[in-house]
């Protein structure tokens, strides 16, 4: 592989904006209420829609059997205004399994890119395979009863496992366009303040996930208290008492506030710090300016959101926090060349010119030494 490829590097970079048009995709199909309206899976032949009355029908008859159609009954055009997002989300993962196969084969074929890389980039396909497994086992929860929407326990890992994947493809896009680290001098002390960021943002996005998950964006429509509480009173009111970490919207929605307020002020000190220290780079500058104007945005976007008890707003909330995630990796990776602050060491002896002058601190006596 040749150092810095771009052309391999801008691959890598379009399969993570693939990776973030799939959560976009996703999200709007979510918020509309689309998550189980295609209760048929066809890896192969699965990007060719109904064709004929007889397909609809069919398809048709397979939402019908779930619990959100019992509950809601829809017609079959309104059915068909919800089927055309969640179909295009499909057919947006598979045009990302073909970019990803197809330019692989490429590059590997012609030692473009090295056996470990390819190794490495069919590990996170194989990883985008099972998140792919894993989302038509959601989408099949919806035929048990009483499932009117994804449940937290299988939305929430499915939308974190995302990120995952989305940060191993940004990170490896990001170490083939840079391969050698730019060194930064006493800039060490910001790793693990970078390191606590993106770990606080994957936090937050966990129980925002849940948040969706639970609707709990619709109750405690204030801020910062929750309808004039610091805590809520029904805070661990479910049995046992971890499912209110799942399933209690006082709970998932105390959480996510909590850990969003300790990310933004965490995240904003790492800004803070990084803008501070000299010298610093222009490359890693700019992205401590982004990563600091993202996270100010999101914990904006957050307030809105619940005030106005918006799953819209939330939708835009959630885009935000991808962006965030990847600013955050962004400035950890620009931080890979930084290294601790030299100590210097004091010494009682100097040279001036060709004499050397001795401080003598036992008796105060100054000795001047003539030229050797």
């Amino acid at each position: 592989m040749k150092p810095g490829d771009r052309l391999v590097s801008n691959w890598l970079f379009l399969l993570t904006f693939m990776v973030f048009g799939m959560v976009a995709g996703g999200g709007h199909a979510r918020t509309i209420g689309a998550s189980f309206i295609m209760q048929d899976w066809a890896p192969i032949t699965g990007f060719i829609p109904p064709l004929n009355a007889q397909g609809w029908a069919r398809m048709f008859g397979l939402f019908q059997q779930t619990a959100q159609y019992q509950a809601h009954p829809i017609s079959l055009i309104q059915f068909k205004a919800l089927f055309w997002p969640m179909f295009l989300d499909r057919c947006w993962g598979r045009l990302m399994a073909l970019v990803l196969l197809l330019p692989l084969a490429l590059f590997w074929s012609r030692r473009r890119i090295s056996h470990r890389l390819a190794l490495w980039i069919l590990a996170i396909f194989a990883a985008g395979g099972a998140q792919a497994l894993f989302g038509w086992y959601l989408v099949r929860t919806g035929l048990q009863p009483g499932v009117l929407a994804p449940p937290p326990a299988w939305a929430a890992p499915h939308f974190i496992a995302a990120m995952f994947i989305f940060g191993a493809l940004l990170w490896t896009a990001l170490a083939i366009r840079t391969p050698e680290p730019a060194r930064i001098e006493g800039a060490a002390v910001l790793k693990p303040w970078a390191n606590a960021s993106i770990a606080l943002i994957l936090a937050t996005m966990s129980f925002g996930a849940l948040v969706t998950a639970t609707n709990a964006v619709t109750v405690y429509n204030s801020f910062p208290l929750m309808d004039g509480n610091l805590v809520p009173p029904s805070l661990l009111s479910m049995h046992p008492g971890w499912v209110n970490f799942l399933n209690n919207q006082a709970t998932v929605q105390f959480c996510h506030r909590i850990l969003a307020t300790l990310t933004a002020l965490t995240v904003l000190t790492t800004a803070v710090l990084g803008l501070r220290a000299e010298p610093m780079p222009p490359a890693a500058r700019d992205a401590f300016l982004l990563l600091a104007g993202l996270v100010a945005l999101q914990y904006l976007l957050g307030m809105v959101t619940i005030v106005l008890g918006s799953a819209n707003l939330g939708f835009f909330h959630e885009l935000n926090a991808v962006l965030l995630l990847a600013a955050a990796i962004n400035t950890r990776f620009h931080l890979r060349g930084a290294s601790p602050r030299r100590r210097v060491r004091k010494t009682f002896f100097f040279e001036k010119k060709n004499q050397k002058t001795f401080i003598n601190l036992a008796n105060g006596q100054l000795h001047q030494h003539g030229p050797e």
